[in-house]
């Protein structure tokens, strides 16, 4: 279905794009991806631009639309924020990017975003180019594309929340990423849990500690805030996860992990997320379970003002931290707890950046079967489906407008995030595939109803 000048053009495309160092805060490279996104939408795909405009100073939320007459729509999300990176320790320049044999893993791209997901974004649109080209695309396509999914796509939420949004109602959404995790089988996730982002901050004041960092001879008498900043956090989340309590499995999402627990390697886990033990005991059932079902509140950053002082006490101290909830937890729900409990700590305060609940879907939603079929046509291995993600996304927003909203695609990638963050050149032609493939499936699928 796809020919090899669509993979080549998909991969100069990311490798264009890696190039910009959209890196959320930077608000200029931010528009000029945006705008480049926005250019290759009109002239490749000859797509019609809904939105490209940015809404009280955030990155813009870019909306195109394909219209081939079809009886359904579907929806395709993505993104073009990545995060910061240096070239220290990375095998070439991460805002250059090239090609790289790494070591178990093979001939791979390496990039800042070549997994997350401008390797994904370029794969996703040159799919559906390819199956426009030939006349081949057999449902509407809403393209909505993100500049800010790295801090909590708030001006993506606020679209789609808008009543007069102009997104059509849509069969199905998916989010096309690298689903072969650690270069297992791809998986299908059913939903995605909520998050909340924000600090712990304490500073010197009223309350007590100094206003300038000062000798720390002075400890006995003069308070400090990095300690009122350990006593702050211990008020919430319990160690070493973080974890703030939980939900019960309920029926379906039961089956469906026993299922995923016969395929569940969790050996394979500890080597992916590049650990040697979990924090609890247990077989894959049970750790499967656990980690579905747990809040947790993880401290992602911890430091004193002034950085890498010694023989003082600091004048602040600051915890960067996630709150992560499985769906039907609202994460803001537990802050307003912890909020509460700050009072009898002088100084904390608490700063949330922002927040949103988790969402699910069931496991006969529409998209989810030609998902499978199209793993089944492209993957190495049979898919493996969660009942949802441990991360992050809103899906609730595209709910709205979809009758689900599922992480989708196959072929691997690594170290989002990290260094030498890749995508595989064996895989992105099955991911690419895989993308043409459910969007073929999709219409056959509503046909069928």
């Amino acid at each position: 279905m796809i020919d090899e000048w669509a993979v080549e053009e998909a991969l100069q495309l990311t490798h264009d794009w890696c190039a910009i160092p959209s890196v959320k805060g930077d608000d200029k490279a931010l528009r000029v991806q945006a705008d480049e996104i926005r250019c290759w939408l009109q002239q490749q795909l000859g797509a019609e631009i809904i939105c490209s405009n940015s809404s009280r100073g955030r990155p813009p939320v870019v909306h195109a639309r394909i219209d081939v007459g079809a009886a359904i729509t579907v929806i395709l999300y993505n993104m073009y924020d990545v995060m910061p990176a240096t070239s220290q320790g990375w095998s070439v320049d991460p805002f250059r990017g090239g090609i790289v044999d790494l070591p178990e893993i093979g001939p791979s791209f390496v990039a800042r975003g070549a997994e997350n997901n401008k390797g994904p974004l370029a794969g996703m649109l040159l799919a559906v180019k390819a199956l426009a080209d030939a006349g081949k695309l057999r449902v509407n396509v809403e393209i909505l594309v993100d500049g800010e999914e790295e801090s909590g796509s708030s001006a993506m939420r606020d679209y789609l929340a808008n009543d007069a949004c102009p997104v059509r109602p849509s069969a199905a959404a998916i989010f096309p990423s690298f689903c072969e995790y650690g270069g297992g089988p791809p998986r299908v996730y059913l939903g995605f849990s909520g998050i909340a982002k924000g600090e712990v901050r304490v500073e010197g004041g009223e309350w007590g500690g100094p206003k300038a960092a000062i000798h720390s001879s002075n400890a006995p008498w003069i308070a400090n805030p990095a300690s009122r900043l350990v006593e702050a956090l211990s008020l919430i989340g319990k160690p070493p996860t973080g974890e703030l309590g939980g939900i019960e499995i309920d029926a379906e999402a039961a089956g469906i992990i026993a299922r995923l627990a016969a395929s569940f390697n969790p050996a394979a886990e500890l080597r992916f997320r590049r650990t040697e033990k979990f924090a609890l005991e247990g077989g894959g059932r049970s750790l499967l379970e656990h980690v579905l079902s747990a809040a947790s509140f993880n401290i992602s950053s911890l430091e004193s003002m002034p950085l890498t002082a010694d023989g003082v006490i600091p004048h602040g101290a600051r915890a960067g931290f996630e709150l992560r909830t499985p769906p039907t937890l609202n994460p803001a729900d537990f802050l307003a707890t912890y909020r509460n409990a700050l009072k009898a700590t002088p100084g904390a305060v608490l700063n949330v950046a922002d927040s949103y609940p988790g969402h699910r879907f069931s496991a006969d939603a529409p998209g989810v079967a030609p998902l499978l079929k199209s793993y089944g046509k492209t993957a190495l291995a049979a898919p493996q489906v969660w009942p949802w993600a441990i991360g992050a996304a809103p899906a609730y927003a595209f709910a709205r407008h979809a009758k689900s909203f599922l992480l989708a695609g196959a072929g691997r990638g690594g170290n989002a995030h990290g260094i030498d963050e890749f995508m595989t050149l064996e895989g992105y032609r099955r991911f690419i595939e895989s993308i043409a493939l459910w969007l073929d499936l999709v219409a056959d699928e509503a046909e069928a109803a």
